[in-house]
């Protein structure tokens, strides 16, 4: 999202340059001017965290912080010269965001004395006592989200969750939420690999879904258009000889570019969501509108800010 003259963009730990632009950002806050120790600074849970990083216009990191599996928001730092400027508020909203689409029902946090006016302003509720961590004043804050109530399960209803703990249960999910799809689909991919949409089940799923009447249609966001055509996927195959039911689009945003998710939406109510898309784990269902919601909100207003694939464009696609 573009704000002012910075912007926010989801940071991947694996890439040498996004884990050393986080971890100098901290050093610079926590270690160096507020005193905290390099050992308590970096605790080892980053590699599991979702980080978010603020860039000014040249491109110079000036903000970051993180979310936990564990469903905590941590490690928020903003250069001093950019304090008071949004960029704070700005990286709570990416983080509260990402908890979302992961279907949470809460984040908490533990809050500096200082800056509990902030976290309250954004909703979060204080409670316990004070503590002292690293040497300084903190508070447990929490803040759980408003569901809607008109997607709620009725009670007792099962959403018919499915396993994405390893590889081989995300290809299954994959092709379950395929064979429950009537006539259309949403998907996103940073990158089409060998074994996402590759396989002869699956693509039999997809060409049904494609044929299935005048109101099939299969939407797809593709970072990488480009590397698909080259490798010669055989979605893109496919894309091409159904091309009146495949619509695929680029995001152009930066942020949008950014986002390391993958997802997969169908017109019942099922979903599969992977935070990290080259990587378990996730989370699926395959009837959960209510955790769906917020994966097709988020779906639909990239796409209408996305473009056609040119790469595409001799496919007719």
């Amino acid at each position: 999202m573009k704000l002012q003259h910075f912007h926010v963009e989801i940071a991947d730990w694996s890439r040498d340059d996004q884990r050393a632009a986080l971890l100098d950002l901290r050093a610079t806050v926590f270690i160096q001017e507020q005193g905290v120790s390099e050992q308590r600074e970096r605790d080892g849970l980053d590699v599991d965290c979702w980080h978010v990083l603020a860039r000014d216009d040249a491109g110079h990191p000036i903000g970051c912080g993180r979310l936990t599996p564990q469903h905590k928001i941590g490690r928020m730092a903003v250069l001093p010269d950019w304090r008071g400027q949004g960029v704070g508020a700005a990286l709570l909203r990416e983080l509260l965001g990402l908890a979302r689409a992961q279907g949470w029902s809460e984040v908490a946090l533990d809050a500096q004395v200082s800056a509990i006016g902030f976290y309250t302003r954004a909703g979060f509720v204080a409670y316990g006592e004070e503590f002292e961590d690293a040497g300084l004043a903190h508070r447990a804050m929490r803040l759980v989200f408003e569901r809607d109530a008109t997607i709620e399960h009725p009670p007792g209803r099962d959403p018919g969750r499915l396993a994405t703990g390893t590889a081989v249960e995300c290809v299954q999910a994959r092709l379950q939420l395929l064979r429950d799809a009537r006539h259309q689909l949403a998907v996103r991919l940073p990158a089409l690999t060998a074994d996402t949409f590759a396989d002869a089940e699956q693509l039999a799923e997809l060409r049904r879904i494609a044929t299935s009447g005048r109101s099939a249609l299969i939407r797809v966001l593709l970072h990488e258009p480009q590397a698909a055509l080259q490798a010669d996927h055989p979605l893109i195959g496919l894309a091409q000889r159904l091309s009146s039911a495949f619509q695929i689009r680029v995001p152009v945003d930066d942020v949008d570019l950014a986002w390391p998710s993958a997802c997969l939406l169908n017109d019942v109510g099922g979903y599969l969501f992977l935070p990290a898309a080259e990587r378990p784990p996730g989370r699926a269902a395959r009837d959960d509108r209510a955790g769906a919601a917020p994966l097709q909100q988020q779906f639909d207003e990239v796409w209408e800010r996305s473009e056609r694939a040119t790469a595409l464009q001799r496919l007719d696609i």
